[in-house]
């Protein structure tokens, strides 16, 4: 995993609510994170958003414990209005965990690491929802990203993805979202 890592104070009600399922869970939890959440925490989106996904949980077997802590329905998403939500299908790159960085919120028993940009944008690339195109937007001219840098990790990482052509002819078109010196390819 990559050494990088954010120390940041989320907004309320996330700080409480993430303290609070902190305290509860009986044994360490590790996340991979992705999805709104990461988007609004650390780069500022301005869409809120109720859930945290994730998509790799550590150890296997916490998973039960974290759906009844803080799962859809469970008591404390009922207090805050937020949860935690395992994504069933998310393409992301192979090599996304060498990439993953630290969330450091302070926690002793949750640990959530988030894709790092790029991949967070390939991880919307499969779904291609009207808001993900928008989120997208928001982090390529938020962090000024390069095309060639999305482009290499989509060539090079997703040779997995099914209907490869469709997929192609979005990263063209997000591709008039980054600066027109951002890349060639």
């Amino acid at each position: 995993m990559s050494p990088l890592s954010h120390s940041i104070s989320l907004a309320e009600p996330w700080n409480t609510f993430l303290a609070e399922v902190d305290e509860a869970l009986q044994q360490g939890v590790t996340l991979h994170c992705l999805g709104g959440f990461v988007l609004a925490a650390l780069y500022d989106l301005p869409r809120p958003t109720g859930d945290l996904d994730y998509i790799s949980l550590h150890p296997y077997g916490t998973q039960d414990e974290l759906m009844h802590v803080a799962g859809l329905g469970s008591p404390l998403s009922k207090k805050y209005k937020l949860f935690f939500q395992r994504v069933g299908v998310a393409e992301v790159p192979y090599e996304y965990e060498e990439r993953l960085e630290f969330l450091n919120l302070g926690l002793q028993k949750l640990k959530l690491f988030v894709l790092d940009p790029y991949d967070l944008i390939l991880s919307k690339l499969c779904r291609d929802h009207p808001k993900d195109s928008h989120d997208v937007q928001h982090l390529i001219r938020k962090l000024d990203l390069s095309f060639d840098e999305l482009y290499r990790r989509w060539s090079t990482e997703m040779t997995h993805i099914a209907n490869r052509s469709r997929h192609e002819t979005t990263i063209r078109l997000w591709k008039e979202y980054f600066p027109a010196s951002s890349g060639t390819s």
